[in-house]
C-alpha cells in the first residue's frame, strides 16, 4: 500500500511542480524540465530530478530552483489534498545530455564505418 501511495504522490508532484515552474516569471527557470520525482517512504522529502538548458551559458538554474523551493512548496500545499507537503530537494539530471553524446558518438561511428566500407569496395 505504501508503494502505491508513494508512486501516486510522485506522479502528482511531477505534474504540479512542472506546472508551477512553467508559470513562474523567473527567466532563469525558462528552460527547466521536471523529469522525475522520488518521494521517500515517510513522505517527508521528495527528490525532484530536473534537466535544464542554461540560457546564455550561465549556470543559475539550480540556485534559482533552490531559492524558489519554498514558494513551490507553498503552491503545492494549495493544490494538493494532503496533510503535509514533502520538503523539495532539486537534483540536476544530466541523462538527456549523456543520451545526446552517445547518439553523436554512434553517428560518428556509423559515418566512419561507412567511409571504411567505401574504401574496401574500390
Amino acid at each position: 500500500m505504501a508503494r502505491y501511495r508513494n508512486r501516486r504522490l510522485s506522479e502528482e508532484l511531477l505534474r504540479e511542480i512542472s506546472d508551477i515552474i512553467r508559470h513562474m516569471k523567473d527567466p532563469r527557470l525558462a528552460l527547466v524540465s521536471v523529469l522525475a520525482v522520488q518521494v521517500d517512504n515517510e513522505l517527508e522529502r521528495a527528490k525532484v530530478y530536473v534537466s535544464h538548458l542554461a540560457a546564455g551559458g550561465g549556470d543559475e538554474t539550480m540556485p534559482a530552483l533552490k531559492q524558489a523551493a519554498g514558494h513551490i512548496r507553498s503552491e503545492l500545499a494549495k493544490r494538493l489534498n494532503t496533510r503535509t507537503v514533502p520538503e523539495l530537494v532539486f537534483v540536476d539530471d544530466h541523462s538527456i545530455e549523456a543520451g545526446f553524446k552517445i547518439t553523436e558518438m554512434l553517428d560518428a561511428y556509423e559515418r566512419e564505418r561507412g567511409r571504411a566500407g567505401d574504401l574496401t569496395e574500390e
